[in-house]
């Protein structure tokens, strides 16, 4: 069942609505389904919405490797100031190779602890530090991307990973511009810094490049038009399949590996082939003088170059051979002949009916 319910417009206008019998009372139209609402956008927090601060202690900690440790020691007191702002203690352990973040009394942001865990994973991913205090911010939000666990072959994968950069790092700064993240290779992990939509585009096109399902170029391709078509406004509640380019993957056909068959396994070994010089002894040829020997090279020269004369005059020749020409009768000929078929059917048939009276 539908029913119309009355809606006053902007204007003062009295309009009518449809609106739709509900199963049940949680299915009605919440006041937070309003299209003017932007659910992406994340509040800023306010300290005074915590006055109390944490209950109790929260930490974290992750190991780095030991070539990054150089650079943490002289980008320490620019992380550790960072991280003073928000309330949240840090210690570098070079001894274990660990980063540590834990919360404080001054801490009021309880979800800032989290931001502090994903900075030090940042770090120790090889993010410069300016890149990676960014992650404080509320609108910014990280992703590591594992990588090394998708392709067996240690070839392969290399080879996939630098597609993903592309030649001077064309497709990464590509993919960058149209997702609106940071993106970094390292190892065996991707890190991307960005928003939410951005990110969920990046792991994507990252995994389907590793696993080899679609190439980064037809990905960036898509991500184009999407961009082009989300200007318009009047194709935001169409589909946009019919405006994506269609890319079909073609199976190239390996060449077959030749297999040998093995032979049967004798204990004997195999029968000594002739040398050059046995051969010679066999024909005769070993005990001739030399000018004998080269008057019969002579003569087998001259042989094959007289056959070879021959067969490509004969080609020559074939040029100017005549076609058969098909024989044309004149009609009158072709009808005396059916005239003298007829006749003798019809005697054949007299002779019959004789026959049969005689009878």
């Amino acid at each position: 069942m539908v029913r119309s319910e009355e809606i006053k417009d902007i204007d003062g206008e009295v309009a009518e609505k449809p609106r739709t019998r509900h199963k049940g009372k949680h299915d009605k139209d919440k006041p937070w389904d309003d299209p003017s609402i932007d659910h992406w956008k994340i509040e800023k927090f306010e300290p005074s919405w915590n006055h109390s601060g944490m209950l109790d202690v929260s930490s974290f900690s992750t190991l780095f490797p030991q070539y990054r440790e150089k650079y943490l020691q002289e980008c320490w007191p620019s992380v550790r100031g960072a991280l003073k702002e928000h309330g949240i203690a840090c210690e570098l352990n070079l001894v274990e190779g660990c980063m540590t973040v834990s919360t404080t009394r001054k801490t009021r942001d309880p979800y800032i602890i989290m931001k502090a865990r994903d900075l030090i994973k940042l770090l120790s991913r090889s993010v410069p530090a300016p890149q990676a205090i960014k992650i404080l911010n509320d609108e910014m939000l990280c992703d590591i991307i594992k990588i090394g666990n998708l392709v067996r072959s240690k070839e392969r994968f290399v080879k996939r990973r630098q597609r993903l950069v592309g030649p001077n790092s064309s497709t990464l700064k590509a993919l960058e511009i149209l997702t609106g993240c940071y993106i970094l290779v390292q190892g065996n992990t991707v890190a991307a810094m960005g928003p939410f939509k951005g990110l969920k585009q990046v792991r994507r096109v990252v995994e389907e490049c590793i696993t080899n399902t679609k190439l980064p170029v037809y990905n960036i391709k898509d991500l184009m038009v999407k961009k082009e078509l989300a200007k318009n406004p009047s194709l935001a509640n169409e589909n946009w399949g019919r405006f994506l380019p269609n890319f079909k993957k073609k199976n190239v056909k390996q060449k077959k590996v030749k297999t040998t068959e093995r032979k049967p396994y004798t204990p004997f070994p195999p029968p000594r082939q002739p040398s050059k010089i046995d051969m010679q002894l066999e024909s005769g040829e070993y005990f001739l003088s030399d000018k004998k020997k080269q008057a019969n090279k002579w003569q087998e020269k001259q042989e094959k170059q007289a056959k070879k004369t021959a067969e490509s005059k004969m080609k020559r020749e074939e040029a100017f051979v005549p076609p058969e020409e098909p024989m044309h009768y004149p009609e009158s000929h072709m009808d005396d002949k059916n005239d003298v078929a007829l006749m003798a059917m019809s005697l054949k048939k007299k002779a019959k009916e004789f026959g049969k009276h005689e009878s």
